[in-house]
């Protein structure tokens, strides 16, 4: 699988590669995204705030309220930087189209880069955490399902897992949906081989995302691309919790009946409870069923991609 997934692009904000492009001349080396997701992944470098004409070093920046509008200033000097950054933020969200991005690792707090609780200030000098980095807005907007994450949050393993996963499955839809004209059959094995992994995240997305095939020959390729590409990965932002993930290991458990003795059933059954109630993390209970699913050549759950979403490398699954 790693040669498989070497191409994959993913944007970052250039400091946390370890370039010395920070205000004060220094960088934001993030050593989980230079190391172990540098074997995974080719990044695409970005940083707003260089490539507008701002120097290195530099005066500092923020976001401060100005009635209902939010402006990008540097408070030294007093120069309102909101217009020269919005106009390269829409420009630069749309060149990267042609990037081929699967995802985006933006650094946390920057007026620039933030995604989410960045610092703005009011009339007063007094911060709130209310804002967005004006390129993370723009980024964000123009691509509404692309999986955009902090560097920071990648430390939590629920939010690391939920963003890497939809790294690779974002890819793999694009890998469908990018050929000139991808067929209806190909749609209906996508959706076949990716209908447990939505499961787990939000069953009532995946119901509607069969809705949404059944009736794809009727509508314009484009259209039901679109439709099924927003419901695909609205679903995934969803976190699968323990419980989801258990109801979808037990409906994998059930094609086990007539090929696994009841004993070896019942261990299973407790292996996946003892997940439900945090005892042990998702690999246990998942690592037992990848062997029965290989022993018996139970097809329609080998090639499920919920076994596999991602590279076993990056240990996703091994957190309780």
């Amino acid at each position: 699988m790693s040669e498989a997934v070497s191409t994959i692009r993913i944007g970052v904000s250039q400091c946390l590669m370890g370039d010395l492009v920070r205000f004060n001349g220094g960088h934001a080396r993030d050593r989980y995204l230079t190391g172990l997701l540098a074997d995974f992944f080719e990044f695409v470098p970005v940083c707003p705030e260089v490539e507008i004409g701002l120097g290195i070093p530099r005066e500092t920046i923020r976001l401060e309220r100005a009635g209902a509008s939010v402006r990008l200033v540097a408070p030294k000097s007093g120069t309102n930087l909101t217009r020269r950054m919005r106009t390269y933020a829409k420009k630069k969200a749309g060149e990267l189209t042609s990037e081929d991005l699967s995802g985006f690792i933006l650094k946390k707090d920057s007026p620039s880069c933030g995604l989410l609780r960045v610092r703005v200030y009011d009339e007063n000098g007094v911060p709130s955490r209310s804002g967005r980095g004006v390129f993370a807005e723009e980024l964000c907007s123009k691509h509404p399902q692309l999986p955009v994450e902090e560097e920071g949050r990648l430390n939590d393993p629920l939010l690391r897992e939920n963003f890497l996963e939809r790294v690779f499955a974002y890819r793999r839809l694009r890998d469908l949906f990018s050929k000139p004209r991808w067929k209806i059959s190909e749609l209906v094995q996508f959706q076949t081989q990716e209908k447990l992994l939505v499961m787990a995240h939000d069953p009532r997305s995946q119901r509607k995302l069969g809705q949404i095939v059944a009736g794809a020959k009727a509508g314009p390729r484009k259209q039901v691309a679109a439709l099924y590409q927003e419901t695909f990965m609205g679903a995934l932002e969803k976190r699968a919790t323990p419980g989801r993930h258990a109801n979808t290991l037990n409906h994998m458990a059930s094609y086990f009946k007539q090929h696994v003795p009841s004993s070896e059933r019942v261990a299973l059954s407790s292996l996946i409870d003892d997940y439900r109630k945090r005892l042990t993390p998702l690999i246990v209970p998942l690592t037992l069923i990848r062997h029965y699913v290989r022993k018996h050549e139970i097809e329609y759950l080998a090639g499920q991609s919920y076994l596999e979403p991602h590279p076993k490398e990056l240990m996703l699954r091994n957190h309780v």
